[in-house]
């Protein structure tokens, strides 16, 4: 099944505050790991660059760390998080927990997932639909999810996916004539 297109509606993204087990290079997946001292700093930080620039909703993903991450945000934007489901991380299976592997870059590739975990091509779809359900809010909104969950994004935006997305620095994606551009 082929997922269904990008809205091309401009859009925040961020990525959660750094967690221990990112400081450690190890997969979390969906396990519920909580942003560390130096996360809770980049979400603050991240909250005042993304202060004045049109957010009107914010939509997170249900795990703590993005939660938290919107939480800090949207106190100091004096606005609610919106909670979906769908912009939660990647199910790793029996890698969540492990060190970052060889295997990671053939999975984004469409290679098989590991034991119990979901393809690349299930959370491109999954990511998609959750995005476009989120684009429907008032704009500007802030999406604040993940890092494999962006790769998805980035591969329904056309943008090469493999792409490391740094912990706590927000990035606009607007649609353009040639495709997406992100800063």
């Amino acid at each position: 099944m082929s997922p269904e297109p990008l809205a091309q509606v401009p859009f925040w993204y961020l990525r959660h505050g750094e967690t221990d087990w990112n400081a450690r290079g190890v997969s979390q997946g969906s396990i519920d790991i909580p942003l560390n001292s130096a996360g809770i700093a980049q979400a603050r930080d991240a909250a005042e660059q993304l202060r004045n620039k049109g957010i009107k909703t914010i939509v997170a993903s249900p795990l703590s760390r993005a939660r938290l991450t919107a939480e800090i945000v949207a106190e100091v934007l004096g606005l609610p998080v919106l909670i979906d489901p769908d912009l939660q991380e990647v199910n790793w299976g029996v890698q969540e927990g492990q060190p970052m592997a060889e295997w990671f870059a053939d999975w984004v590739g469409g290679g098989a997932a590991p034991k119990g975990g979901e393809t690349f091509a299930e959370l491109h779809q999954r990511a998609i639909v959750g995005l476009n359900r989120s684009l429907v809010h008032p704009s500007a909104v802030l999406i604040v999810a993940h890092g494999a969950l962006f790769r998805a994004i980035r591969a329904g935006m056309g943008i090469e996916p493999n792409r490391r997305t740094l912990n706590g620095v927000p990035m606009w994606c607007a649609p353009n004539a040639d495709g997406w551009t992100i800063d």
